[in-house]
């Protein structure tokens, strides 16, 4: 390298999408299904992940999802996206997923929905490759690093409990 830093700062990536819902994504009660709010936010975790690492990336985990509010025909669904935390070859994205009447502008978004995605980049051989290291600027951004290293802790000793049981 030219002696530039190498680290991306956690804005480097971010994306914002926006989708009117419509009755084919709702269910009999007029909610959206839980499962085109997943998919949305993937989508974003997904370009987020891509941009940071400047290349493919493939969704590992999804880590957690936590629906606060129900969405609406009708409601135009705005995602947020952002690393939270980056690996060697993998990295998490946390996705705030709001919704907005599509007919009242003046009404701000209501959070509905959260989400924690673990990526991984890929080579063109479908191998995983290096990210970018993550440059945290502010104190948000080292919270945000805190708290997913312990929910990469959790998922890890979740998953270490699991196979130590299956080999009992």
């Amino acid at each position: 390298m030219n002696g530039a830093d190498p680290r991306r700062p956690t804005t480097y990536g971010e994306v914002s999408l926006a989708v009117l819902m419509r009755t084919a994504e709702a269910n009999l009660a007029g909610n959206i299904h839980g499962g085109e709010i997943v998919k949305l936010a993937d989508s974003t975790a997904g370009a987020v992940s891509s941009r940071h690492a400047g290349g493919q990336t493939v969704t590992a985990a999804l880590d957690e999802m936590v629906f606060i509010a129900p969405v609406h025909v009708g409601d135009i669904v705005h995602t947020y996206g952002r690393v939270n935390w980056v690996g060697r070859t993998s990295l998490e994205v946390g996705v705030r997923i709001e919704a907005q009447p599509h007919s009242d502008p003046s009404v701000g978004g209501v959070h509905v929905a959260s989400a924690y995605f673990v990526m991984v980049a890929l080579n063109p051989d479908g191998t995983p490759r290096e990210v970018p290291p993550l440059l945290l600027e502010s104190a948000e951004d080292h919270r945000r690093w805190r708290e997913a290293q312990i929910r990469r802790a959790h998922r890890l000793a979740k998953r270490e409990e699991i196979l130590r049981g299956r080999n009992a």
